[in-house]
């Protein structure tokens, strides 16, 4: 196993986690991102996938997109942990790991003898990480999605209007709970170096949206008034929405000090505003919202969208067209700033991806490898194990199908 040292790991010599061997045993989004994140920076990571392969690959509709986007820069070991033998290749091979991912359900993993108790007795410096629902406490058994934490935890009801709670439009904590998965992970390989011992590291769903509601919690302590839901909140700035330009054109106009106030009614020539008594300052401007919108909605709705956003760049006026997700290979900043990379596919095909939001000595991190079919590397690691080809065959035979336990929801 190796050693993370910082005096060892220069960005310029590689990637900072070149030598660290992580073994993922997760699907759908939280684990993956993890590993992800892991294998972006440099890890070797080899992910253990049922022999029909981990069923996010075959998800439809809003999910069409998971595996592709979560599982970059991957090996892909095939075996059937319901056979003994399947069982104890993936044994041996967490012995030779530094860290091992999982995302099953409460208790699975114990009963498979794939606990952080067992198997940090196997690799005592092994980092193990959960990806679960709930950390310890009385909902600790239930199962989640990402959904049902943000019903839970106030993220729905402070994106939709009073009485319709809406879920954010991404898997944002599925997404943030495998990045603080991987935060966990990094803070456990430091102390490492120290103590020579691994970590049990434990990140959820549930816990990771109470931390995108806390500003909303303390709102209400300060104010003493509950927050209310982003539709209908009360604006801390004059200027801060959605308006109509010219030909149905949308595009999110804010004004959030004197100077930009200043700037955005030099800019639609509405002076008269600027002169106004009643709006001298952003507070004087925030009790005045309620005809101050309709009259800057009126004068914008005329306006060309290209020129008033050279405009508010010119100006320092901040700004943003509504852009819909496949837009976005064909944004400027992304193309020309290598925020999107090609990445090869499992059938050979390839596809725009973006990269990890960070640079390193202003480099961005990039796919080394392409997405895996399903067990391709399966020979290639068990050999490094030490087995046979024989064994390897063995292995890898798919006997009567039955229920992969390492497919199922794991949350």
């Amino acid at each position: 196993m190796s050693s993370l040292k910082p005096d060892h790991r220069p960005f310029a010599s590689g990637l900072p986690l070149a030598g660290i061997r992580v073994v993922e045993l997760s699907h759908m989004v939280m684990g993956p991102t993890c590993g992800m994140v892991l294998g972006d920076l440099g890890a070797e990571v080899i992910k253990v996938e049922p022999p029909k392969g981990d069923n996010t690959r075959r998800l439809l509709g809003a999910g069409a997109g998971f595996f592709r986007t979560f599982n970059r820069n991957k090996k892909s070991v095939a075996l059937d942990l319901g056979n003994a033998s399947g069982l104890e290749a993936l044994l041996k091979l967490i012995e030779t790991a530094d860290v091992f991912v999982e995302n099953f359900k409460p208790g699975r993993m114990k009963e498979l003898g794939l606990d952080y108790e067992a198997l940090s007795k196997r690799n005592p410096a092994l980092v193990y990480v959960s990806h679960k629902g709930f950390l310890s406490g009385p909902y600790d058994k239930r199962l989640a999605l990402d959904e049902v934490v943000q019903m839970m935890a106030g993220l729905a009801y402070m994106t939709g209007p009073v009485g319709r709670p809406l879920r954010a439009g991404s898997s944002v904590n599925d997404i943030m709970g495998g990045m603080f998965g991987a935060i966990g992970v990094l803070a456990a390989l430091y102390e490492r170096n120290t103590t020579g011992s691994g970590k049990e590291v434990q990140s959820a769903l549930f816990e990771n949206c109470v931390l995108l509601s806390a500003q909303h919690m303390q709102q209400y302590v300060v104010t003493g008034q509950p927050a209310a839901p982003m539709p209908e909140r009360i604006n801390a700035w004059a200027v801060y929405d959605v308006f109509e330009l010219a030909d149905g054109h949308q595009m999110f106009i804010a004004a959030t000090g004197d100077a930009q106030w200043k700037a955005l009614c030099n800019i639609i020539d509405r002076q008269d505003l600027l002169g106004d008594d009643r709006l001298q300052s952003n507070n004087d401007r925030v009790h005045a919202r309620e005809w101050i919108i309709p009259t800057l909605a009126e004068t914008l709705r005329t306006l060309n969208p290209s020129k008033l956003a050279t405009a508010f760049e010119s100006n320092n006026v901040p700004f943003a067209n509504i852009t819909r997700p496949e837009e976005l290979f064909d944004d400027p900043h992304l193309k020309a700033s290598g925020g999107l990379a090609k990445l090869q596919l499992d059938d050979g095909s390839e596809t725009e991806m973006p990269l990890l939001p960070l640079s390193i000595d202003g480099a961005r991190l990039q796919p080394r490898l392409p997405i895996a079919s399903i067990g391709q590397h399966t020979r290639e690691v068990l050999e490094s194990l030490g087995y046979t080809s024989q064994q390897i065959s063995d292995i890898s035979r798919i006997g009567p199908l039955k229920t992969q336990d390492n497919a199922v929801d794991a949350r």
